[in-house]
């Protein structure tokens, strides 16, 4: 089943100032976020369990999706709805294996050749980027810009979020350029007040897509 998300937090708990995962998310939920995947780059896998089966019972009673980072071990032993797989991670087809039919399996993409792909592997949504330069992800590549998101947007027709540097100042554009929605690490994470942040992003998200709207209306008119 495809699935769209507006506002996606990925998490990391030594980019968020001093507080826990658990903390941001609490207030990352409460600002309304769509779902969150368990990113921890530098705790153990152990420790990753521990905090998605913390993050369970508050995002199912939200009815938000929890997503694990890269790893299926980790995602069917804290109950997650699925799990997130980089280029270089079990294919979509063995993690639908592993997880069934009804979980949800994202793919990080950065080029349209990678989009089609795992679309036709079945995969239920991507994240497309990095779409601008970022420092939260030591091996992000370089920044493939909105042009490649709008080439994404007419390869396939699952839906993606655009993540990689992006700000609430940048959401709009990357909604405007074709994504469903944003992922975000820092912008939620290292915000003074993580709510309001998400619900700026959602804001200038549904901005972005409205001016996507109105740009396809108009050449439509010419």
């Amino acid at each position: 089943m495809d699935r769209e998300f507006q506002t996606y937090l990925v998490t990391q708990e030594d980019l968020s100032a001093g507080r826990s995962t658990e903390a941001i998310v609490t207030e990352a939920l409460a600002g309304g976020v769509d779902a969150v995947q368990v990113r921890e780059k530098h705790r153990s896998a152990a420790q990753q369990l521990q905090i998605a089966r913390r993050l369970r019972e508050p995002t199912a009673d939200a009815g938000v999706s929890l997503i694990v980072n890269d790893r299926i071990d980790v995602a069917v032993a804290a109950d997650a709805d699925g799990v997130h797989l980089g280029q270089d991670d079990l294919p979509v087809e063995a993690a639908r294996q592993q997880l069934g039919e009804d979980a949800i399996v994202g793919q990080s993409v950065s080029t349209v050749e990678e989009a089609t792909a795992a679309e036709t592997a079945g995969a239920d949504y991507l994240g497309v980027g990095a779409i601008y330069e970022t420092d939260s992800k030591d091996d992000a590549g370089a920044a493939i810009g909105l042009d490649v998101v709008g080439s994404i947007t007419d390869a396939v027709e699952i839906p993606f979020v655009g993540i990689g540097g992006v700000t609430p100042e940048r959401a709009a554009d990357v909604a405007a350029a074709g994504a469903d929605g944003v992922a975000v690490v820092t912008a939620i994470t290292r915000a003074d007040d993580p709510a309001a942040a998400t619900r700026e992003l959602a804001s200038a998200v549904a901005d972005g897509k409205r001016r996507r709207e109105e740009t396809a209306e108009m050449e439509g008119q010419a």
